[in-house]
């Protein structure tokens, strides 16, 4: 369940508990930073990149915005 509370922290302050949901919400987290253009600061790089390395190679998927 979404809480606003975490609305403003980034991979590297929150993640979902349920291991389960770590790949889908690393895909998710990476797509939106590309397609927007949004910066990433090391914390929040060195966290994604954990994150995928237990993901076995899932492909993240985005359209650039307009």
């Amino acid at each position: 369940m979404w809480s606003r509370s975490k609305a403003d922290q980034d991979p590297a302050e929150w993640l979902p508990s349920a291991p389960d949901a770590l790949c889908r919400y690393g895909a998710e987290w990476t797509a939106t930073k590309l397609r927007w253009g949004l910066a990433v600061d090391g914390a929040e790089r060195e966290r994604m990149l954990d994150i995928a390395a237990g993901c076995g190679g899932m492909e993240v998927e985005f359209t650039p915005a307009p």
